[in-house]
């Protein structure tokens, strides 16, 4: 029998049993769908946040004190170990153009006139954070100065919309209220701030001096000092790498810098640059990409299990037919083609309904975390094999059943 007359066969079968065949193709398509929606999904949040990153600035080193197992790095904010002592030495370094600290104040709301929202914590930087920022409206902050600078998502927040010389009252977790006037609203695109590449976030930046708290008694200078737990180094352009090395190099030593006396047991500064961030990233989503999608397996196997049941019990409703196939002629590998293929067309026709059906899955995901649909052209083809590799898989049994029927006992069958 040839393979024509045999998909010929096997679709006549299928079109018999429209409802059965149809439930079966369902439940891998389910299966296909769901592999290519969380596939879609984590290919489009890597692209989305890789692209922020490396829409920053590629001339900055970002230090951050965290735990010496923490592969990643970047893992959370980072223990605060860099004082105002490093800063200036680093400030030193042969290829640094600027120094930026980063700290966060804990406050309960901002209000803007007669309106009040809610808020857990600002940013207190310096205003060298804004050396390379483009205004919409307004200047940076002055240090030392009770003024503020607002990105334009959080400048939104206000329902109408705070801008620059609007009043801003500043409630801290303590009760105490401060009083700050809007200097600037920074656009806050990628590579404009040396800290905040994820522009679409809304950022309320303040002085440190003034209002960050957070002190230390520092082990090379006298008395206390700001202390911080991440710090941006914003290097010479031709020179990233070589400063880069400079910098780790200085907090290596143990008496050279104040973070390398203050760093907790076990801890340790790690010095990265976007490169370092993007592959550390990619690296993370991939494997939380992986981990979901194999958990979207199972629903392949439910279908595979499907599949092979179908196909049992269609060996024993056409027992019959089988012995008059055999009588006339029909090989068992004939028979075992014609079953084969039958379940190799029901994965197939699950696989290729079930890759459109998971690219909208993968839509309505992106719409709802709000971030840009990035297909994954290398799993689809994964879905469609796998697919075919269910169908065949699920049929072996069932086809070597039905061709090892006996045609005598397959012809007194009724």
């Amino acid at each position: 029998m040839d393979l024509i007359e045999t998909l010929r066969i096997s679709l006549r079968s299928l079109r018999a049993h429209r409802l059965r065949a149809a439930l079966t193709v369902v439940g891998i398509v389910i299966g296909i769908a769901a592999v290519v929606t969380f596939a879609t999904f984590g290919a489009s949040l890597q692209a989305s946040i890789v692209s922020e990153i490396e829409g920053s600035s590629a001339n900055e080193v970002y230090l951050v004190a965290t735990a010496e197992d923490d592969e990643g790095g970047f893992g959370g904010a980072g223990q605060p170990v860099f004082t105002e002592y490093d800063l200036a030495q680093l400030r030193e370094l042969e290829g640094v153009e600027r120094v930026v600290p980063r700290g966060t104040l804990a406050v309960s709301a901002l209000g803007d006139g007669n309106q009040t929202i809610a808020r857990s914590q600002v940013t207190v930087t310096d205003s060298a954070a804004f050396a390379a920022a483009t205004f919409d409206e307004g200047r940076a902050f002055r240090d030392n100065r009770s003024e503020a600078v607002l990105n334009r998502p959080a400048a939104r927040l206000f329902a109408e919309n705070a801008s620059a010389g609007d009043e801003l009252t500043v409630t801290l977790q303590s009760g105490e209220r401060a009083s700050v006037t809007v200097a600037g609203i920074v656009n806050g695109t990628g590579g404009q701030l040396p800290f905040s590449a994820f522009g679409d976030q809304p950022r309320v930046f303040l002085p440190a001096e003034g209002f960050y708290n957070s002190v230390v008694e520092s082990p090379n200078a006298v008395g206390n000092v700001l202390v911080y737990p991440q710090v941006t180094v914003v290097t010479d352009p031709g020179g990233t790498a070589a400063t880069q090395e400079r910098v780790e190099s200085y907090f290596a030593g143990d008496g050279d810098s104040d973070a390398a006396q203050l760093l907790p047991e076990g801890y340790a500064v790690t010095a990265q640059t976007n490169d370092d961030l993007v592959d550390s990233i990619e690296q993370i989503v991939s494997q939380l990409t992986r981990f979901v999608t194999g958990i979207a397996v199972i629903a392949l196997v439910v279908g595979a299990v499907g599949i092979a049941n179908i196909m049992l019990v269609s060996v024993t409703e056409r027992t019959r037919e089988i012995g008059i196939m055999k009588a006339v002629g029909a090989r068992n590998r004939d028979v075992m083609g014609l079953f084969l293929a039958e379940a190799v067309l029901l994965g197939t026709a699950g696989a290729v309904l079930g890759v459109p059906v998971g690219v909208a899955g993968g839509w309505v995901a992106t719409r709802y975390a709000e971030i840009s649909l990035t297909l994954a052209p290398g799993w689809f083809a994964v879905a469609v094999a796998v697919g075919v590799l269910v169908g065949v898989v699920a049929g072996l049994y069932p086809a070597w059943r039905a061709a090892s029927v006996d045609p005598i006992e397959a012809l007194r069958y009724e």
